[in-house]
């Protein structure tokens, strides 16, 4: 009997063992399937012209902006001049160097700026360099302008944290275009 009842205990964990290693293997082949479809989905970026933008970017600092909270919902992107530049307007392509003040929608909160560094960002406009809201909100800007971006989650990190901000957070920027460097 005890030969029996070690038989059906012998195959039951050979059983157990079996459904795990098909389990584990499920898992790990969705989670390389969300992988590689999260990766197809990021725009790719020429790491030469990348590079290139991002050289030379120093810059004095800069007086910070007026901190503006918006009142309700932020719900679209809303992108205005406070300061209008010169020349002609920003293009998806285009090389631009600026200086940012970034505040929460919610709170007013700061959570990153360069405005009082010496430091310059540069990005290639409508590469995916930058959240969406940013790639939309600053096509057509002139150099020397002053715009505020007030950006809905959804077209910054949505319900992803991002250091200090929060998931599904409405972001507002005050964005200074320095330069359209070609």
């Amino acid at each position: 009997m005890s030969s029996r009842r070690d038989r059906i205990v012998a195959w039951v964990g050979v059983i157990v063992a079996a459904l795990s290693a098909v389990a584990l293997s499920a898992v790990v082949i969705i989670q390389q399937v969300i992988t590689d479809r999260n990766a197809k989905q990021q725009p790719t970026v020429n790491q030469s012209t990348a590079q290139a933008c991002a050289d030379n970017n120093t810059e004095q600092p800069l007086p910070v902006p007026d901190v503006y909270k918006p009142s309700g919902a932020v719900t679209k992107l809303q992108a205005d001049d406070l300061s209008a530049g010169t020349g002609a307007g920003a293009k998806a392509g285009d090389c631009l160097v600026v200086k940012y003040y970034g505040t929460l929608a919610a709170t007013g909160v700061k959570f990153d700026e360069d405005f009082t560094t010496t430091a310059a960002f540069a990005f290639t406009l409508g590469q995916g360099q930058v959240i969406p809201g940013w790639d939309q909100g600053l096509l057509g800007m002139q150099s020397g302008g002053l715009r505020r971006l007030v950006i809905p989650a959804a077209l910054a990190y949505g319900s992803q944290s991002q250091g200090s901000i929060p998931a599904n957070s409405a972001l507002v920027f005050a964005v200074k275009l320095l330069r359209i460097q070609k």
